[in-house]
């Protein structure tokens, strides 16, 4: 079956990694189903019955988003707390999250070093992360892992947080190839 990529981008026309990946996926739509979020609910109101369908009828699930706050953007987790209701996604009826492989694809924009026990932020982005992966646990799914694209700060010195951010061509390029190798592997 197909694997369902939910892309949680507020404004991914000015997106640089995530659009990227976005152009490497639909290259393939035999493979992968891309849906956006934010141009599919501009208002924010979720079609529960819609999104569950749709996973439904695939067999994969990733979460492609830039990390935000050190979590997901705002309507993704509105994503989360409406389509993953109990009776559907958990629950003594609840089983249609159950042995689903769930993965996350996440943009982090800040160098690999700085998620890490001694970097600026003392935690890695696997331990930032935990609560993805718990959700998926309790409802049973088949939580798979992160996959991440490190950015690298423009400002000298590399100390200012939310500081444009900046990546080759050849490395976006080879990123969005080793994402499509991360989700194949799944």
């Amino acid at each position: 079956m197909k694997t369902l990529v939910i892309v949680a981008h507020p404004n991914i026309e000015a997106s640089v990694i995530n659009k990227r990946w976005v152009e490497e996926l639909r290259k393939y739509p035999e493979k992968y189903t891309v849906h956006e979020l934010y141009k599919a609910y501009p208002d924010g109101k979720i079609d529960v019955g819609q999104e569950q369908a749709r996973v439904e009828a695939h067999g994969n699930l990733v979460l492609q988003f830039p990390v935000y706050w050190f979590n997901c953007p705002p309507l993704l987790k509105k994503w989360l707390d409406d389509v993953l209701e109990y009776g559907w996604a958990y629950g003594s009826k609840g089983d249609k999250m159950k042995n689903r492989k769930v993965a996350l694809a996440v943009s982090a924009g800040i160098r690999r070093e700085d998620y890490s026990e001694t970097g600026r932020y003392r935690y890695t982005l696997e331990q930032i992360l935990v609560p993805f992966e718990t959700t998926f646990r309790y409802c049973s799914a088949n939580y798979r892992s992160i996959f991440a694209h490190y950015g690298t700060e423009k400002e000298p010195g590399g100390n200012v947080p939310g500081a444009e951010h900046e990546s080759s061509a050849d490395a976006l390029d080879q990123s969005a190839k080793d994402y499509l190798r991360f989700i194949d592997k799944m």
